[in-house]
């Protein structure tokens, strides 16, 4: 476990003159394992066809369902959830496969 995360869901919220915005509700902050994207073997066979830039390790939180909709934010940046796994079906662990969100420039 190299990385602290945080699980994160975006909501709307609205302002002061009440057009809704979105907004970051932190669900669970865990410590995770992080490995980014590189041309091994391993990753050529897990994620041939996807955009996916990272794989986070974790143990499964207890009353909490990660899902395709919520974020990962760690010290770095934020990585938008592409696909979650269980790990060996066991319920102890979850692996997920993320892409990373790059800031857009206006």
């Amino acid at each position: 476990m190299n990385t602290y995360i945080d699980i994160i869901n975006t909501i709307p919220i609205k302002d002061e003159e009440g057009f809704a915005k979105k907004g970051d509700n932190i669900l669970a902050s865990v410590r995770a394992y992080k490995e980014d994207r590189h041309g091994n073997e391993k990753w050529m066979n897990m994620a041939l066809y996807s955009t996916a830039s990272s794989l986070f390790r974790f143990r499964k939180i207890s009353g909490l369902k990660v899902t395709t909709e919520m974020v990962i934010a760690c010290e770095d940046s934020r990585y938008q959830i592409l696909s979650v796994e269980d790990v060996r079906g066991r319920g102890m662990y979850v692996e997920v496969l993320a892409e990373k969100l790059e800031p857009t420039v206006r």
